[in-house]
């Protein structure tokens, strides 16, 4: 079932990209209304502010699409390496949105040694997920995850502006996780890649 917040995003990027391309001051009265109405649904149900709201939308310009964000999963025996993110408090495999004019395994690499220390390479793409049929809680913007299996090639643990602590963990001893970045489901997924790289990569 569709959520409200899913119909609100849907809205708002409606909007944005109708006042991308139209010509005509009568439509884009139109859209700035369909965004307008858009931001105080999202305002009215959910924790971010209308400042917040219209700081991050207005990033968007041209066709809106589904944001990236690439995770990488390093393991060690039955083990996985976790950042703890300044941000919750909570622990993830590195990861984070891609930038432009980078391609994904480079964008995830470059996460990994922002955010860990250890440099890295990536070994397949387990997975494509939709965010929000696999993450939690609800984000604004719609999100497709690109989940990696990776392996430490060099560097050594350390601490960034974003992360506060980088560890390895037992699968059977995970602590609080940052669900909207991973989940235990994930990670089992992920390591079920690295024990069988020969297994398809799975999508939404």
């Amino acid at each position: 079932m569709t959520t409200l917040l899913e119909h609100a995003r849907r809205l708002l990027a409606l909007g944005h990209t109708g006042l991308h391309y139209t010509q005509s001051d009568y439509e884009r009265e139109r859209y700035e209304e369909i965004v307008s109405i858009a931001m105080q649904i999202l305002n009215d149900n959910s924790n971010y502010s209308t400042d917040q709201l219209r700081a991050a939308w207005q990033l968007e310009e041209g066709y809106v699409t589904p944001k990236l964000d690439v995770r990488g999963a390093m393991f060690r025996d039955d083990t996985v390496l976790l950042v703890r993110e300044r941000s919750d408090g909570k622990w993830t495999v590195p990861g984070g949105f891609a930038d432009i004019n980078e391609w994904p395994s480079l964008s995830i690499t470059k996460e990994i040694e922002q955010e860990s220390g250890f440099t890295s390479r990536a070994l397949k793409l387990a997975a494509v997920h939709d965010r929000s049929k696999h993450n939690y809680p609800d984000f604004m913007f719609h999100i497709w995850k690109l989940l990696f299996v990776c392996e430490i090639t060099g560097g050594e643990a350390r601490i960034s502006n974003e992360t506060d602590a980088v560890e390895y963990f037992k699968l059977s001893q995970l602590p609080p996780l940052s669900t909207g970045r991973i989940t235990a489901e994930q990670i089992q997924l992920l390591y079920r890649h690295f024990l069988d790289r020969s297994l398809p990569t799975e999508f939404d």
